[in-house]
């Protein structure tokens, strides 16, 4: 039976690359970001290679938004079994000069993002007693990062909130796992070219012990097996993603 997805942050990137897969395999996949007009991309490729999509514009920190554009998405393709929380932003301020605002603004979007969006699809995996939320937190979650606090923190505290909700939710047959990437060379991260971040890229690649960074697509992998009926077992956990970033 065909499903429907919801990928935020969808725009560009990871999420671009999670919702192409997703529609590859036969998903509906409802395409969210406040960038419409990168959404709109996005679904004219899925189209275009035979899927089914819908563009949606919604900030995830915006509840009444949220459950705009999931009702548009429920209207479109059906029930919304599976979320991939992909949407982020992320700041390079130095901890002794970060402001309350940024500090504000990444915590709302990251983490009270990701709990709004869930929160507003779970009835439909309630109902159909099967669903697949799968986080996109960061390596920056496991080990810190330079001039990064309040983004790992939110990406920590989406770790944290994986693993309650796989054992709240896994009696309704949800299951709930996180993907934290390594260096992915996606729209965040293209901010180390311009020298926002405490290493320079090569150094970076140096550090990796496959010694490459990322694609997009190689996250979008992994969210493809979590969605799918293959990894029915497997919940509360991080499926790292990093080039051996992380080993542990």
């Amino acid at each position: 039976m065909a499903k429907t997805a919801l990928v935020t942050g969808a725009a560009a990137g990871i999420g671009r690359a999670c919702a192409r897969r997703l529609a590859s395999e036969g998903t509906a996949v409802g395409v969210l970001d406040i960038d419409l007009e990168g959404c709109q991309r996005v679904v004219g490729e899925i189209e275009a290679a035979g899927g089914k999509a819908i563009a949606l514009q919604a900030s995830i920190a915006d509840r009444s938004q949220v459950t705009a554009a999931v009702a548009r998405l429920r209207e479109a393709f059906g029930p919304v079994t599976i979320v991939v929380n992909n949407a982020g932003v992320t700041d390079t301020t130095p901890f002794k000069e970060i402001t309350d605002a940024q500090w504000d603004r990444i915590l709302e979007i990251n983490l009270k993002g990701t709990f709004i969006v869930t929160q507003v699809v779970l009835p439909d995996m309630e109902a159909a007693k099967w669903g697949r939320i799968i986080n996109i937190s960061s390596s920056s979650a496991q080990t810190g990062a330079i001039g990064m606090a309040p983004y790992s923190a939110s990406k920590g505290g989406m770790v944290s909130l994986t693993r309650t909700l796989a054992q709240e939710l896994g009696p309704l047959g949800v299951t709930v796992n996180n993907i934290p990437p390594g260096t992915v060379m996606n729209t965040l991260m293209s901010e180390a070219n311009r020298g926002k971040f405490p290493m320079s890229m090569e150094a970076l690649i140096q550090s990796i012990p496959v010694r490459h960074t990322g694609e997009p697509e190689d996250i979008a992998n992994a969210c493809a097996w979590l969605a799918s009926e293959a990894s029915s077992y497997v919940t509360g956990q991080t499926i790292g993603v990093n080039g051996g970033r992380v080993v542990s």
